[in-house]
Formats: structure tokens, C-alpha cells, sequence
């Protein structure tokens, strides 16, 4: 790559040298000097030493005292992020300082790798939202839970009771290997053959806090899961389970993926991995991404555009070659399911007992409610719950006579077990209310949403998807959803500029046989406000249910079949 020379614009030019390319910053190609302030900061101090000046300085002397480069930077090591100032609207978000964004509250992301929890976990979370987070708790479209109105003095206490339970913040956030996704039915599913949980554990246990892979260009996004009920193709890295001729169950390898500005789908390597060696190939695509990654442009800097550039072939050759040190074995395709898995509702696990899914609206919980969710499952027989990737909620090990009373008390406490397609297809982000990129509010316009369907239009046969994105950012996965929505100023009804959305329609995922991935149609000019949003989405519906072919022809396909008029 940017280590040969390329002839200039004036080759052959008499007296002038050829010049060679710029480098990408690739540390494997010698190019170690930073090329923007983020690389500038992680030279100066690891992410992971902040720890330390949180526990000695920071939540002693408050707020006023954390090092700016450690306050939008450093923190985000240990899970915390500075939340939006209240009162900033939208139009602000790119013209103030950040010092004018910040609050001087953060939000605070504990992982849940594999979206595991056993009930003494829940109550720990429960209670750190109660005593330091306002009762706020956020599930998120990554299995994670999200609280906010944390204060640097309580943090570390914070740290301590999450930690006495198992869990952590630990690279929650940064230029780090993220929380790792799981199928939310890991080790009950009646259709698993092989658990990857154990893969999930190693990785977490051996590298997560490792210095020598805090330091990536950028964030790292993993998937292990024999069940295609997690968005492998949205990953960076992705082990997705696959049945190999000659060696069994094992693991098929995808890298790549990610969606924000510019979205990728990963890319199958075309190796079968078996569950022992998930971690060390883990491990070498996590290195690879380290030492060829882009760092001179931060928005070149996932490891999305190495393997564009690259192409798998070559990526596969390096990462044998050069990280893992000796060939993979060759392997087919995964076999998808003939439909999309759903885990909201009653379903028998392989035991003979039942989990439960259930869902809140785009994730919006509180700390309360979570430590009723705890008592709940307790007094149901049940020692665990799981989070799923798209902000909802599963009670394991329940006995088929607790069923019906399972369902009921979680309703009681807003968590619905058979809700209607609106509450269980629509997701949102953070949003205006306290993330400092965003410029509409989400979860609030999900839910006003969420109830105008339900009251308009109620029950239909079939789903379609709502995910709704306070930013271009893609963090509630816009372009593969049914409806995916990008919030941005547009033009209100006398001309002036108020929140809304740009609409993406019809996007999707391969996450069952014949289902096509795509980003959807992104119609010139079709944008909604904010305030029409529900009756936009109830309209598009109307022409859906009105005409579609029969009641099997998906949203998706009748988007892409209809006319531009049939979709604004």
C-alpha cells in the first residue's frame, strides 16, 4: 500500500521527483507518527491510566478538575462520556465548543458481554441508577446498560459494586475491543448446537484491559454466536456458527462491518473456526486492526475500509501469515433459519423450561424497574436474565405453570410480553435528551410513535422495523431498517428549520434464507419533522397493508417495488 512509490501528477517532468503517497498511518508500515488529535492524545497516556486519577484526583476535587484531554477522551476508556448540557437545541450541536456541550454529568456504560446477568448483576445495576443515575437505565441496541447524571465523586463507588457482582465499564467505549455480542439464548436454544458463550468468556477474561489492545484506531465491534439473532453483518468482527463436513460445529469467520456515515456489510473470510481457537483468532484480527488499521483520518479508521481496500483475500493472508501463523481451514457458508429468530413472546428452551421475552419502548427502562424485573424472575424460579441486541429483555428458566404469571408481572412493571409490532420493532439512540452529537430527540418520538400506531392502526400480520437516530451516526442502525430514521434539521411547515429525520426505507439484514442485505432507499427530499413523524409512518403503513401482494410480501420488498409517491 503506502509503501511503494507512485508516480506524481508531474512524472517525467524534467528536475522533479516522483512523490510518494501519503500513509494511512499504519504502525506495520512504519508510519507511527499521529496524524490527528485523538492519535495525539493516546500517544501522551494510555486510556486505561485513567482509572487511577478518577480514584486519586478527579472525584475528590470534582469536575473543574479533570484534564480536558482525559474529560472528551480518556474517560471513555472506563465507559463514561460528558452528556449534553440541557436546553442545547439541535441546530447547536456543531457550531458550540464542546467545553459549551458538556454537562458536567456523564453517561456511563456498563458492559454486559454476551448480554448475560445474573440476578445479583441486575440488582447491582439497579441500585448503582437508583443511588448515583437519577433511576435511569437504558438497554442498549448492543447488550449493554446505559446510565446517566453520574458524577465523578460517585464513580468510584460505582466501580466497586459492579465489580464485586462480575461486571465492568472497562472499554466500554473508546478506540478498544467493545462488548462482545451473544445470542440472547446462548446455551437454552432448542436450535443452538454449539454455545459460544466460552469464546465470549476467554476473550473478556484475557483482553479486555489489555494495554497492548487498548490502543486501536478506533472502536472494535464483536460478535460470537451460533444463532443468527445477532447483526453479524453490522460487525467488525463476527464468528457465526456453521456445521463443517469434515470437522462438525464450529464457527464461520465475517470482518468489516459497520454503518455510521459510511456503511459496510462484513465479508466472510471463508474460514471454519473451531470454538477452541475462537479467542486466538479473535485475538489476531484484533491485532491486525492495531497495526494496519487507518490513523491518519479518523473517519477512514475502521477496520471496515482496510478490508475494502484490501479485499478479503489479502486480509485473510495476512492475518494467517503474520498473526495467527499458520493457515485456517477452509469452510462453507452458514445455513440461515427459513425465518427471522424472535425471542419477544413464550418460547421452550432446550431443557424443557421456557424464557421469556419481553420488551420496554426502545430500551427506555429506569433502575427501578430492572430491580422489579430481578424480584420478579426470583419469584418465578428464575436465577437469570439476558439483554438482546435490539433493546429488549428475556427471563430464562421458567417453569411452563409460572408462565402466564411471569407475563403478567412483567406487564404490570411496562415490559410487555406479546406487544404489538410497534413496541417490538422500533429502536432508538440515545438521543438530543443526552448525547452531544445528536440534534433530534429519539426515545420520546419513538414512544409518542410507538402509541399513534398502536391506537390508529394496532395489530398486523408481519413486522416492520422502526429505528430511530438522533444523528447520521447509525448508533440505532438506520439503514437496515424497515423504517430507518436520521435525524437532522429540515424545514417545518412555514419554512423555518425544526427536528426531524431524513428517511431511509426497506433496509435490512441477512438474517434468514432469502433475505437480500441492503441499505435501503434513500428517496431525494423524503424527510419528515419530528411532529409528523407518526402520522408518516401510519400512512406509509396504510399503503403497505393496502398494497401489498399478499400478507408474506415483506415491507422491505414492497419499498422497493412501489413507486417514489407511495413512500412520502
Amino acid at each position: 500500500m503506502a509503501a511503494s512509490a507512485a508516480p506524481s501528477s508531474s512524472a517525467g517532468t524534467p528536475g522533479r521527483a516522483a512523490r510518494k503517497p501519503r500513509g494511512e498511518g499504519q504502525w506495520a508500515l512504519g508510519h507511527r507518527e499521529p496524524l490527528n488529535p485523538n492519535e495525539r492524545t493516546k500517544k501522551d497516556d494510555n486510556g486505561l491510566n485513567v482509572r487511577a486519577r478518577v480514584e486519586n484526583i478527579y472525584a475528590h476535587r470534582g469536575f473543574a478538575s479533570i484534564d480536558p484531554a482525559d474529560l472528551r477522551g480518556r474517560l471513555r476508556w472506563w465507559g463514561l462520556y460528558t452528556q449534553r448540557k440541557p436546553g442545547i437545541d439541535g441546530g447547536r450541536t456543531a457550531v458550540l465548543e464542546p467545553h459549551e456541550l458538556d454537562d458536567e454529568y456523564f453517561m456511563l456504560r456498563i458492559r454486559v458481554d454476551g448480554g448475560q446477568l445474573d440476578l445479583a448483576q441486575l440488582r447491582a445495576i439497579a441500585d448503582v441508577s437508583a443511588k448515583y443515575g437519577r433511576d435511569t437505565a437504558d438497554i442498549t441496541d448492543r447488550q449493554n446498560i446505559q446510565l446517566h447524571w453520574v458524577r465523578i465523586e460517585d464513580v468510584p463507588a460505582i466501580w466497586r459494586e459492579v465489580e464485586a457482582v462480575g461486571l465492568s465499564t472497562t472499554e466500554a467505549c473508546g478506540d478498544t475491543p467493545r462488548v462482545v455480542l451473544g445470542s440472547p439464548v446462548a446455551g437454552v436454544s432448542e436450535d443452538e448446537v454449539l454455545d459460544g458463550t466460552p469464546a465470549v468468556t476467554e476473550i473478556v477474561e484475557k483482553y479486555i484491559g489489555d494495554p497492548s489492545l487498548s490502543n486501536l484506531p478506533r472502536k472494535f465491534k464483536s460478535v460470537i454466536s451460533w444463532l443468527p439473532d445477532v447483526p453479524y453483518e453490522a460487525n467488525d468482527i463476527a464468528f457465526l456458527g456453521v456445521e463443517h463436513p469434515e470437522h462438525g460445529p464450529g464457527f464461520d469467520l465475517w470482518v468489516g462491518g459497520g454503518l455510521s456515515t459510511n456503511p459496510m456489510l462484513a465479508q466472510r473470510l471463508g474460514v471454519w473456526v473451531p470454538l477452541a481457537e475462537v479467542a486466538e483468532v479473535w485475538l489476531g484480527v484484533c491485532r491486525l486492526f492495531r497495526d494496519y488499521g487507518y490513523r491518519r483520518l479518523r473517519n477512514r479508521a475502521r477496520i471496515k475500509f482496510l478490508v475494502a481496500d484490501w479485499g478479503v483475500a489479502k486480509f485473510r493472508q495476512i492475518l494467517e501469515d503474520e498473526f495467527v501463523g499458520r493457515k485456517l481451514v477452509d469452510g462453507p457458508a452458514p445455513k440461515l433459519p427459513e425465518h427471522p429468530i424472535d425471542h419477544i413472546g413464550v418460547h421452550r428452551q432446550r431443557d424443557g423450561k421456557f424464557y421469556v421475552g419481553a420488551a420496554a419502548v426502545a430500551g427506555r427502562v429506569s433502575g427501578t424497574v430492572l430491580a422489579q424485573v430481578a424480584d420478579i424472575a426470583e419469584a418465578h424460579g428464575s436465577g437469570r436474565v439476558r439483554l438482546t441486541p435490539y433493546q429488549k429483555l428475556l427471563v430464562l428458566d421458567v417453569a411452563e405453570e409460572k408462565v402466564e404469571s411471569l407475563i403478567a408481572a412483567l406487564d404490570a412493571v411496562g415490559l410487555q410480553a406479546r406487544p404489538s409490532t410497534w413496541r417490538r420493532d422500533t429502536m432508538a439512540c440515545t438521543g438530543i435528551e443526552y448525547c452531544k452529537l445528536a440534534i433530534v430527540e429519539t426515545k420520546a418520538t419513538a414512544e409518542r410513535t410507538v402509541a399513534h400506531l398502536e391506537r390508529t392502526i394496532g395489530r398486523i400480520d408481519g413486522s416492520i422495523s422502526i429505528n430511530v437516530n438522533g444523528c447520521p451516526n447509525a448508533c440505532a442502525r438506520t439503514q437496515v431498517a424497515d423504517i430507518g430514521l436520521k435525524g437532522q434539521l429540515v424545514p417545518g411547515p412555514n419554512g423555518e428549520l425544526v427536528e426531524g429525520f431524513q428517511v431511509h426505507l426497506g433496509g435490512g439484514l441477512s438474517m434468514a434464507q432469502g433475505q437480500n442485505p441492503n441499505f435501503g432507499r434513500k428517496l431525494r427530499g423524503l424527510k419528515t419533522t419530528v411532529e409528523e413523524l407518526p402520522e408518516y409512518a401510519e400512512r406509509l403503513t396504510r399503503r403497505y397493508l393496502e398494497g401489498r401482494k399478499d400478507a408474506m410480501e415483506p415491507f422491505a420488498e414492497w419499498v422497493l417495488r412501489v413507486d417514489e409517491e407511495e413512500l412520502r
